[in-house]
C-alpha cells in the first residue's frame, strides 16, 4: 500500500504540470498578497483532490460514459478562455487599478479590479476552488489509470490525502514563482497591465488547445 500511494503522490505532481491548472491558478494569483496566493493554491489543491475522489468512486461503481467526463475539459476549457478574455479586456479598458500605501512602516502595494474609486476583489475564493473542481471532473480518468496499477486497490481518503499532498507540492511551488513576480514586476502600472495582459493571452491560447486536444 506505500508504494501505491507513492505512486499516487508522484501522479499528483505530474498531474499538477498541466498548463490548465497552472494557467488558472496564475489567473487569480497575479497581483494577491502572500497569504491570499498561498490560499488560492490551496484551495485549488483542494478542490481539484475531492472532485476526483468523487468521481474515481463513481467511475469504480457504475458505468458511466467518459462523455460525461469530457464535459468536464469542455466546460473548464470555455472558462479559461472566458477568463483570458476578461483580463484582455480590464487591461484595454484600464479597469486594473494599482494603489500604494503605508503600514507599520511597509509600503504596501494594492491591485484590484474595476474604477479608480472601488477597491474590492471580485474574484472570491470559492471561485477557485470550484474552478479546481469543475478541472477534477476531466482529471479522474487519468487517476483511474493510475490506480490500475495498483492491482484493483479501491479508491480510500488516505490515497485522495497522498494525491492532493501531489499537486499541493507543486502548487505551492508555482505560488512561490507567482509571488516573486507579484513582488518585483508589479511595481508600476505599465508592468501590471503587461503581466495581466500575458495572463490573458495565455489563458485563451491554453484554452482553445484544450478545446481542440
Amino acid at each position: 500500500m506505500e508504494t501505491g500511494l507513492i505512486i499516487i503522490f508522484w501522479y499528483g505532481i505530474l498531474h499538477a504540470f498541466g498548463p490548465d491548472h497552472l494557467t488558472v491558478i496564475a489567473d487569480f494569483s497575479i497581483g494577491k498578497s502572500r497569504k491570499k496566493t498561498m490560499l488560492i493554491t490551496f484551495l485549488f489543491a483542494l478542490g481539484h483532490g475531492i472532485t476526483l475522489f468523487i468521481f474515481a468512486k463513481l467511475l469504480q461503481t457504475y458505468t458511466i460514459s467518459e462523455t460525461i467526463t469530457n464535459y468536464g475539459d469542455l466546460i473548464s476549457s470555455g472558462v479559461i478562455i472566458i477568463m483570458g478574455i476578461y483580463l484582455l479586456y480590464m487591461v484595454m479598458s484600464d479597469r486594473i487599478q494599482l494603489g500604494r500605501h503605508k503600514h507599520e512602516g511597509k509600503e504596501h502595494i494594492h491591485i484590484w479590479f474595476g474604477k479608480s474609486h472601488e477597491h474590492k476583489s471580485k474574484l472570491a475564493p470559492v471561485s477557485v476552488f470550484g474552478m479546481a473542481a469543475l478541472m477534477g471532473i476531466g482529471g479522474v480518468r487519468g487517476m483511474l489509470v493510475t490506480l490500475g496499477m495498483l492491482q484493483g486497490e479501491n479508491i480510500d481518503l488516505i490515497m485522495v490525502v497522498s494525491f492532493i499532498l501531489g499537486v499541493s507540492t507543486l502548487f505551492f511551488t508555482f505560488g512561490l514563482l507567482i509571488l516573486l513576480i507579484n513582488s518585483n514586476l508589479l511595481g508600476t502600472k505599465a508592468n501590471v497591465r503587461r503581466v495581466f495582459a500575458a495572463a490573458g493571452f495565455i489563458s485563451i491560447v491554453v484554452g482553445s488547445q484544450m478545446l481542440l486536444a
